[in-house]
């Protein structure tokens, strides 16, 4: 009979360790946000315009002619502020706790004000704002694709706009299943381009 020594008691809690982080870069490797890490800087301007030049742009000669050029670059401005201040926060709290990443907002939310808590503060927030930009996605895309098909085929006939908004959720649908932001970035790309398209006739 041997008696363990000290070295057989490292080199399990060595084992263990190497198991755990084993288990951690499966579990990385499996989920969505943190599976792919093979993006290009290019991705990031796509998904950027994408994100900044969007529906709201749209709103923006309205909301400048109402205001006037003077309060309305201040607007501007202030809400640039707002917007890189923000930014940085997120990029300085992603990575605040050595060894932990929080890639998630409800994260953050349960580091500041607790396990329970923090979901209940930043879940409902989510999913009221998620919801309701699904919605009115959905309806202007219905929408738009009624009038294109208007302007396009002006002797056929009339479709209801809600099939429209229909053939817009499934599309959405289908893009949803991909897996991570590297998988749109096709989209994102082609997004991009038209949006950097109907700019200039704003």
């Amino acid at each position: 009979m041997t008696t363990p020594s000290p070295n057989d008691d490292n080199l399990y809690f060595v084992n263990v360790d190497d198991r755990q982080s084993e288990e951690e870069e499966a579990i990385d490797a499996w989920l969505p946000i943190t599976a792919s890490r093979n993006a290009k800087w290019w991705y990031s301007a796509f998904h950027n315009v994408t994100a900044m030049v969007g529906a709201g742009v749209l709103s923006l000669p309205y909301a400048m002619s109402e205001l006037g050029w003077g309060p309305g670059v201040t607007v501007l401005v202030i809400s640039w502020i707002i917007t890189l201040y923000t930014l940085w926060q997120m990029v300085e709290m992603h990575e605040m706790v050595p060894g932990k990443r929080f890639n998630r907002y409800h994260e953050l939310g349960q580091h500041a004000f607790g396990e329970k808590l923090g979901l209940w503060i930043v879940v409902p927030q989510q999913l009221v704002v998620e919801v309701g930009v699904d919605i009115v996605y959905m309806v202007t895309g219905g929408k738009s694709l009624k009038k294109f098909h208007d302007i396009i085929c002006t002797d056929c006939k009339e479709i209801k706009l809600t099939y429209f908004i229909m053939i817009f959720a499934s599309v959405h649908f289908v893009l949803s299943h991909l897996p991570n932001i590297n998988s749109i970035s096709g989209v994102s790309l082609a997004a991009a381009v038209m949006s950097l398209r109907y700019m200039p006739s704003i």
